[in-house]
């Protein structure tokens, strides 16, 4: 899937060990962009914060940020190609085309436009140059060519099935959004039908069966900086982090997984006094968000304040098994036990929950391949082969060849 809109930093369902406290693990769920998470409940209950109290610059050392206008701000020189092209495409038709629909095929995410690179949230210009990015990228260079042409926008949040990943010790729980480029408005044109063109690096029947949330530009802007600073908090540059998920923080203070990201940066820097003040906060806006409790758990057990442990428990145990490296952690630990068919039960728990995760498919072909079911290993591991990374690919290349010669 191509979608890593860091909606916010979560935490993943925790590990449960045969043990009273939890085996805990950090979850960050980026929205990466991605905004709100799409696995979260509805809150019973939205409240307002004081977010002065939220923030302790002295904590860590300034740094610069990108600002907002930078991260739509476009080259000169290719907005003037832009303007020049637009402009050439409808003097050589014998009609004009409106812009949103000029816009959208020279944008073109779906026809090879743009590469997807879910790992990237990247700033309009950097995009742009490289023509690579994910979909938070995709969404703030849309905007900007818009901008330039005066093409009105919608952004969407797209409560999409929730995309596990697991980077730096931590899981994340990609999001997704994309936007509409909408007809120019014009009092002497009369439009019999609103043509909208949706981009999106999936297609539209894709999206089209899930809810969608219209969000602002300030709340799209904020996205993207808690975005950039899970991506920081994954490579432990806190200090970032920190900045960027202040601005965040400051231009939609009603963003629970921004707020959520703090309370992990403070976390993570040993304040935990200062980690579960924000967790608090976060649940007095948003009583219900499951990152929140999750990581707000992680606290109290580590503390051994049991009795707040188990009531926030009781909410969280149900999701866990929403989380498939549940399954395969418990499968890996099978596996290194040598209980292999233990493992296989696991790893193909795992499959079903999340069948895109290549790591799966390989634990699955060691587990045959322990059993002796050479066939089925090297079936596996082609499907890891096909569903890897650049960084893993060489490796399940080497390993596959060396199936094939014994």
């Amino acid at each position: 899937m191509f979608t890593y809109h860091s909606k916010g930093i979560e935490v993943d369902p925790p590990y449960y060990g045969d043990d009273l406290l939890p085996a805990w693990v950090n979850i960050l769920f980026l929205f990466l962009f991605f905004s709100l998470s799409a696995c979260q409940s509805a809150p019973s209950s939205v409240n307002k914060i004081d977010i002065d109290n939220l923030f302790h610059d002295e904590l860590f050392t300034p740094v610069d940020v990108v600002t907002v206008d930078d991260i739509y701000r476009l080259p000169e020189n290719f907005v003037t190609q832009l303007r020049r092209q637009f402009q050439a495409d409808n003097t050589i038709r014998s009609q004009g085309v409106m812009a949103n629909e000029w816009l959208a095929q020279y944008i073109g995410a779906q026809n090879g436009g743009f590469e997807y690179r879910d790992h990237f949230t990247r700033t309009a210009a950097e995009t742009v140059l490289s023509r690579q990015g994910n979909c938070m990228s995709l969404v703030v260079l849309s905007a900007a060519l818009a901008d330039v042409l005066n093409v009105p926008v919608e952004f969407h949040d797209i409560d999409v099935e929730p995309i596990w990943d697991r980077r730096g010790g931590f899981y994340l729980v990609n999001g997704h959004v994309n936007l509409s480029l909408l007809p120019p408005v014009n009092s002497n044109i009369v439009l019999f039908s609103r043509s909208e063109m949706l981009v999106d690096f999936l297609p539209e029947r894709s999206v089209r069966a899930y809810h969608k949330k219209r969000v602002n530009k300030h709340q799209l802007t904020a996205m993207f900086y808690n975005n950039i600073a899970a991506e920081a908090l994954v490579k432990a540059d806190y200090d970032l982090a920190y900045a960027l998920v202040k601005k965040s923080i400051q231009l939609d203070p009603q963003f629970v997984a921004a707020i959520n990201t703090l309370a992990v940066i403070y976390r993570h820097k040993g304040y935990e006094d200062e980690a579960e003040n924000v967790y608090r906060s976060a649940l007095h806006v948003n009583d219900q968000d499951l990152s929140t409790l999750y990581n707000l758990a992680l606290i109290l057990g580590e503390q051994g304040r049991l009795e707040e442990w188990r009531e926030v428990h009781k909410v969280l145990e149900l999701a866990r098994i929403n989380n498939p490296f549940y399954y395969f952690d418990m499968a890996q630990q099978a596996y290194f036990d040598k209980q292999y068919q233990d493992a296989l039960v696991w790893y193909k728990r795992a499959v079903e929950k999340a069948d895109y995760r290549h790591e799966f498919y390989f634990g699955l072909s060691r587990a045959y391949w322990a059993t002796g079911e050479e066939r089925l290993a090297e079936k596996n591991l082609k499907r890891a082969l096909a569903l890897s990374d650049t960084n893993n690919k060489q490796r399940y290349q080497i390993k596959l060849q060396a199936m094939k010669q014994n």
